[in-house]
């Protein structure tokens, strides 16, 4: 028989020593505690996966808590009577001595122990459910205060335009442009791709309903 633990934090900054003291205290060997550092939405997690691998009939699964496993009710149950019925594994959840499927495995122990799972589970995703709603409020909040999300705008120099121009003509290289500017070479181009849209859009605005021949010179001036 082995002894395994499972821990899981939502990100890769989160710290998981508080869960890794409690598995020491288990005793378990290093190799045998896997670590996850992702969502507890569903279970696709590489982790967890080797561990459900490598569990044979009667070997304990050691967790912190059962949102550790995961926070989704409906498949916390599904992976929990996988893991004991199927596989044959036992599973003790450390934070709810209640949930030791070693202990009362008579119809009343696995009843009660049905009960608390379902309640935890339930809570487990209830709070998943609880802080995406406050993530959303918070985003529409700091929004409605004018705060923007994203990398922040990179502001070119008034004089790109003519540093595009002379780049264009073959007067400067594309690393001298770059160079002019102060920005990365794929934010050049890509503020080029912005800027020949603008001067195009400006053009159409410009020579619409103008006559053929001052048109052309209206083009000769945006390109010179």
């Amino acid at each position: 028989m082995s002894t395994y633990g499972y821990v899981r934090v939502s990100s890769r900054d989160q710290n998981e020593d508080r869960q890794l003291d409690a598995l020491r205290g288990m005793e378990i060997e290093e190799r045998n505690i896997f670590i996850d550092k992702q969502s507890g939405k569903d279970f696709e997690r590489p982790q967890y996966k080797r561990l459900v691998r490598k569990v044979r009939r009667e070997d304990l699964i050691c967790i912190k808590s059962i949102d550790r496993l995961g926070r989704n009710y409906t498949e916390i149950q599904e992976q929990w009577r996988y893991l004991t019925k199927e596989k044959g594994a036992d599973i003790v959840v450390l934070d709810m001595p209640l949930l030791d499927t070693r202990r009362g495995k008579d119809l009343m122990g696995t009843f009660l122990s049905d009960i608390v799972l379902q309640v935890l589970s339930f809570a487990a995703e209830n709070e998943r459910t609880n802080i995406r709603q406050r993530q959303a409020e918070g985003i529409a909040a700091a929004k409605a205060r004018g705060v923007r999300f994203g990398r922040p705008q990179i502001i070119m120099p008034e004089y790109f335009g003519k540093t595009v121009r002379s780049w264009e003509r073959k007067e400067i290289t594309v690393e001298e442009a770059v160079r002019r500017c102060g920005v990365s070479e794929s934010t050049f181009y890509r503020r080029l791709r912005e800027y020949r849209s603008e001067r195009r859009v400006q053009k159409n605005q410009l020579s619409d309903g103008v006559p053929s021949d001052i048109s052309f010179l209206i083009h000769f001036l945006a390109v010179s």
